[in-house]
This record gives C-alpha cells, structure tokens and sequence, in this order.
C-alpha cells in the first residue's frame, strides 16, 4: 500500500480504507486505527437500519390504505405483492438487529401518519386518521393484516 495518510485513504478510496481498517483489526493493531471515521462508520450502520425500517413501514402503510380503502380491484394484486415483499424484508432487518423491533414500535403511529398525508395527496380517498392497522408487530409482518 502506497504510503498515504489514514484520513486522506478514507476521503480518497472507501474500499481501500475498510479493508487496511479490517487488516489492522485482524492483526489486533489498534492503534494504528482512523478511531474517528471508524466510530462514524459503525454509527452509521444502525442509522441506515433505522432509515431503511422507517421507510420501509411508510410503504407498507401506503400499500395497505390503498388496498383497504381505495376501490381499485385491478391495482389490489400489485399492492398486496408489494406488501408482503415490504413485510419480508423488514422481517429481515428485524432478524439481523431484534432490538431495532423497540425502534419500530416508537415510529409506528409517525409512519402511519406518514403514510396518511401522501395518500391523501394521491388520492381523494376518506382515510382514517388513526391508524386501523394492527400494532402487533407480529400481526403487521406476517400476516394479512388488511381488511378485504
């Protein structure tokens, strides 16, 4: 490796970066380590876990009033395979990190209302202004929560 600062190896090549910071993991060489840009990096895992739950709830909810309260029976196939897809991969986040589950459960009703203004802006469609849809986090990722 091209002898190079480690903050200029952060901001010139990310690939290489990660992998001299893994290498000296590896090798227990810990003081040779950007701490900085590496407690940045570790941080910004959980932010992109939670960024991904947050947008990934507001589809589902968008998904779900449309299918319930929207009468479009052509559209209710598109909306249904995009739900249980939205619910599967949140089940995969939530199996990678269970206590992003706490998470969930704390933006439920902000990403229900979330949700509510954009429908409410594509459609002119009385919707409900509490959320009818399970809190049961079980019940919302695994099942077919919406009503036919």
């Amino acid at each position: 490796m091209v002898e190079t600062s480690i903050k200029t190896l952060y901001d010139q090549d990310f690939d290489l970066w990660v992998q001299d910071t893994v290498n000296k993991l590896n090798t227990r060489n810990t003081e040779a380590l950007d701490w900085e840009n590496l407690i940045q990096e570790v941080e910004g895992l959980t932010r992109k876990d939670r960024r991904e739950l947050k947008h990934r709830l507001i589809t589902l909810f968008e998904h779900a009033l449309k299918r319930q309260y929207v009468p479009l029976k052509d559209c209710y196939r598109g909306w249904e395979v995009t739900m249980r897809r939205t619910q599967s991969k949140l089940r995969d986040i939530l199996t990678d990190s269970p206590n992003l589950r706490n998470y969930l459960r704390d933006i439920y009703h902000d990403c229900y209302q979330e949700a509510l203004e954009n429908m409410r802006i594509e459609y002119d469609t009385l919707f409900p202004n509490i959320c009818p849809f399970s809190s049961e986090l079980d019940v919302l990722l695994n099942d077919k929560f919406w009503k036919d």
